[in-house]
């Protein structure tokens, strides 16, 4: 799914304009870039949480040359899905979806 097809539904079920749909997808998004880019946790009832996971910098290998290598330390997005969307997902997947 993208923005233009969210758009689309806001514009379909709400009646917004598609271009005040628009704006508000990217107010959401911003947001909720500008918050994980800050550290802090996203939480969206009934969906799940974004975390963002500090890792250490550990020893790895390069897989096209087995040759060992540092990787760096980095910040990681993470998502847990809640159990509500779990339990939807797992539905949809006993009834054949895909």
């Amino acid at each position: 799914m993208t923005r233009a097809e969210l758009a689309r539904i806001i514009f379909e079920k709400v009646g917004l304009p598609k271009k005040e749909a628009q704006d508000i997808i990217e107010i959401i998004l911003d947001t909720m870039k500008q918050t994980l880019a800050e550290g802090e946790s996203v939480k969206i009832t009934g969906f799940g949480t974004f975390n963002v996971r500090k890792k250490t910098p550990r020893r790895g290998r390069n897989p096209q040359t087995g040759e060992e290598m540092e990787i760096s330390a980095r910040r990681v997005i993470t998502f847990k899905p809640s159990n509500i969307l779990k339990s939807m997902i797992e539905r949809h997947d006993d009834q054949g979806g895909q």
